[in-house]
């Protein structure tokens, strides 16, 4: 039996309006050595300059259901994540009819959950982004899926399970 099988209570829904961007990639700039020990450590930096906006929108978002949903304290326990990221669609893919967003442009989906998970931890939306037991996330082009949204974003819900205890 999944998690899927089982009764389970949506707490919260996130939308983010703005250009999801893939977390994970990290370029090397340099090292650094550390005043104290003496130890030389390599310094790693974000290659996209596209996550930390993309994190600030998802943080500012979270924080704002929480308000509208009223809750004052983190989503603790086991939880589940339902995503569905609306990506730009290219200029040279079709318009009359349905494509995917299958090229490098719109993201490695687990990258997008990545940046995604840690602007909600930001939020406090959750006690920890390792209470998310189940994620199901796709990536969709502006209004060629149901849930899709006009403009890029994310919809994000969250579920808590009933009778579940960490």
């Amino acid at each position: 039996m999944t998690t899927t099988d089982t009764a389970r209570d949506l707490r919260l829904t996130i939308v983010v309006h703005g250009r999801p961007a893939p977390q994970g990639s990290k370029k090397y700039a340099g090292h650094r050595r550390n005043s104290a020990s003496g130890r030389v450590s390599a310094v790693l930096v974000e290659q996209s300059k596209r996550v930390k906006p993309w994190r600030s929108l998802v943080t500012r978002a979270a924080m704002n259901a929480m308000l509208d949903a009223r809750l004052t304290e983190p989503l603790d326990g086991p939880l589940e994540a339902d995503i569905v990221f609306t990506v730009l669609k290219p200029a040279s893919a079709p318009k009359r009819r349905r494509t995917w967003p299958t090229t490098r442009h719109s993201g490695d989906v687990d990258k997008l959950i990545r940046s995604t998970f840690d602007g909600i931890a930001d939020a406090e939306a959750v006690a920890d982004d390792s209470r998310i037991i189940d994620v199901r996330a796709r990536k969709v082009f502006p209004l060629e899926h149901p849930e899709a949204l006009t403009e890029p974003g994310a919809i994000i819900r969250l579920y808590t399970l009933p009778g579940a205890t960490r």
